[in-house]
């Protein structure tokens, strides 16, 4: 008895043609969508080539390179952290007490030679390695500001005001220790996700490496791709004449400037160079744009709801904001 013989027709064709005629599906889709690309690419030439758009992509694109390599260094720093770095570093380094070791955690941002994108990865490290979350967010907000590159490009777009130096550097260490201070004092733990992370367990130095780093990069780069499209959609669409409106009263500067150090997302290394063009404002002003932008701005929010959660961000970005604020109207008032 065949049973070949009783088998329906047929099944055998579909069998073998099946995956033909999805191959061929798919071939027959793809060729769809690129006629459609071919066809559209007047309108979307058009549309990239409008004023607002070109705006939209310089910002986008500059926001993205200028970030990119710090984040980069930050990645590679908390990698090194997670892999060769024993938890018991940490131990001897910082001082026992919370209170204590938020100004030293905040000192030590000075020897970060990075921006606020490196300062995310590695805060996020040093939580995972057992460092007090107070310690760690003071060294977060302090790294981006007072380091030396950043204090020495600062310097340099300031020749004539040498206190613009010493103030930023005062205004960020104040604001950095006080918001560690305050996340000890009021911070719950349900409020900071710890970071995810691999498991790194069983796997060679050089292996376990590399894997950090891949992760990191996967996962914070994603995030600052969101941050900078969020900030160059803004700056594409708020009208330029309001700076010099705003820039003659002096609060209203102050909160204008902050407010465009949230939306620009500059990198600390290159944000003293547009603050010095800003002429038209004050020099209390242009210290505030210092302070806030390393500490919050709209990639940088992204990047932290993503390492640390977004009950995080939405608590401590505003706190921050607020505080960095009032700290850089009070020590312009004194040095400058």
């Amino acid at each position: 008895m065949t049973t070949t013989e009783e088998a329906p027709a047929g099944v055998g064709h579909r069998d073998v043609d099946g995956p033909r005629d999805r191959r061929l599906n798919s071939s027959l889709v793809l060729t769809m969508v690129l006629v459609l690309v071919v066809a559209a690419q007047g309108p979307v030439r058009r549309a990239l080539s409008a004023p607002v758009m070109q705006s939209w992509m310089t910002v986008f694109v500059a926001v993205v390179l200028q970030a990119l390599p710090f984040l980069v260094l930050g990645v590679l720093l908390s990698a090194l952290i997670a892999v060769f770095v024993p938890p018991s570093f940490f131990a001897r380094a910082l001082p026992r007490q919370p209170a204590l070791a938020v100004p030293v955690a905040g000192m030590a941002g000075a020897v970060l030679p990075g921006c606020e994108c490196a300062s995310v990865p590695v805060a996020g490290a040093l939580v995972r390695r057992g460092v007090t979350p107070a310690a760690a967010l003071a060294f977060l907000l302090s790294a981006p500001a007072i380091n030396p590159i950043v204090l020495t490009a600062t310097a340099i777009a300031f020749p004539r005001e040498p206190r613009m130096v010493l103030a930023r550097f005062v205004a960020s260490l104040l604001v950095a220790c006080a918001m560690g201070w305050l996340w000890q004092r009021l911070g719950r733990t349900d409020w900071l996700r710890p970071p995810a992370h691999p498991s790194l367990d069983g796997l060679g130095k050089g292996a376990a490496f590399w894997g950090s780093v891949r992760h990191d990069v996967m996962h914070a780069g994603g995030f600052l791709v969101v941050g900078a499209m969020a900030a160059a959609t803004l700056k594409a669409v708020v009208p330029a004449d309001w700076l010099h409106t705003a820039a003659d009263n002096p609060v209203v500067s102050i909160l204008a400037l902050t407010i465009l150090a949230v939306v620009l997302s500059i990198c600390s290394e290159a944000d003293a160079f547009v603050a010095a063009s800003l002429s038209q404002f004050s020099l209390t002003a242009r210290l505030a744009f210092l302070v806030v932008g390393p500490m919050i701005d709209l990639k940088l929010f992204a990047m932290q709801a993503g390492t640390f959660g977004r009950g995080f961000a939405l608590r401590f970005a505003p706190a921050t904001f607020l505080l960095a604020v009032l700290v850089s109207a009070v020590v312009g008032a004194v040095l400058l």
